[in-house]
């Protein structure tokens, strides 16, 4: 099977999957419209300091939804961060589930060829997170949140990892400034290996899974992704983690997938508080159901 093939499979088996289980997600999330787009927003729990909250923004999959991955949006929410995530053009669950969008959903460029794709592939949800960090940030309060505009950050799983990765630089007309940390979950990044920047000058942490062969191989690789971001860096993978794991079309790796995405963003949006669980973590090597860490700290 091609990879091209392999991904579209994918995708649709996502897609299909997280269709039935919308009502459920639906229901955790609270939509609004910007720009005619739709977002879902979880806020925040526990007191904020006196500058607000922290923002975490989310890019979903190809064809997936902004209620793809619930389980990570309410842990991140739970641990203080206002979470906003739009549902791209491509969406095809959730709110935006429409059964004859699946199969008729083509890529831009194909996946497989790195070489065809630019800053103009995607540009769209480039703008979509412009303009709902724009809203977000326009006053000193969204959704009756304070919100902290020094504290932003880009979260992201397969395609939304290479949207994560472009808004923060790997495509530098996309740049955004207000980005100061990347998570980028299983992301497409072929296109940023083959002729792209990931010298991005804000911290970043990779997540993969041994069985997700059809993105981890091109982050873990020598000379790709991890190797070739700036630091500071991470990489964690976890072992028999496929493209589905960070969905929540799978509970194992969940509870994991928290504790090293929710210590990332604290300590780099945070910057005061549990500096430490990091840390930890990721002197860990044999955690359980982690098979490998790297770590590039200047």
């Amino acid at each position: 099977m091609s990879l091209k093939v392999h991904l579209r499979v994918v995708a649709v088996a996502l897609l299909a999957l997280c269709a039935m289980q919308a009502p459920a997600a639906e229901r955790q999330a609270t939509h609004i419209k910007i720009a005619g787009r739709d977002v879902a927003v979880w806020t925040p729990s526990g007191a904020a300091r006196g500058d607000g909250y922290p923002i975490i923004v989310f890019s979903h999959g190809f064809t997936g939804c902004n209620t793809q991955s619930v389980f990570l949006m309410q842990a991140l929410a739970s641990a203080g961060y206002l979470v906003v995530a739009p549902n791209h053009k491509d969406a095809t669950c959730g709110s935006a589930w429409h059964p004859g969008k699946i199969l008729s959903s083509r890529p831009q460029e194909p996946f497989g060829k790195a070489a065809l794709w630019s800053p103009a592939t995607y540009r769209d949800r480039y703008e979509d997170i412009e303009a709902v960090l724009n809203e977000v940030l326009r006053t000193k309060t969204f959704a009756g949140v304070a919100v902290d505009p020094e504290r932003v950050g880009i979260a992201g799983h397969s395609l939304g990892g290479y949207t994560a990765l472009g808004v923060a630089g790997g495509w530098p007309a996309w740049k955004d400034v207000r980005i100061k940390a990347v998570l980028a979950l299983s992301p497409h990044c072929s296109p940023f290996v083959d002729h792209g920047n990931l010298k991005l000058n804000v911290p970043v942490m990779y997540q993969g899974g041994t069985v997700d062969l059809g993105e981890t191989p091109l982050v873990r690789r020598p000379g790709g992704a991890f190797d070739l971001s700036s630091a500071p860096k991470y990489y964690v993978e976890f072992e028999g983690a496929g493209h589905f794991a960070w969905t929540d079309l799978n509970g194992k790796y969940q509870e994991a997938i928290e504790r090293y995405s929710i210590a990332f963003f604290d300590r780099y949006l945070k910057r005061d508080n549990r500096r430490d669980d990091l840390q930890g973590l990721m002197s860990t090597s044999r955690a359980k159901l982690v098979s490998d860490v790297r770590v590039v700290v200047p």
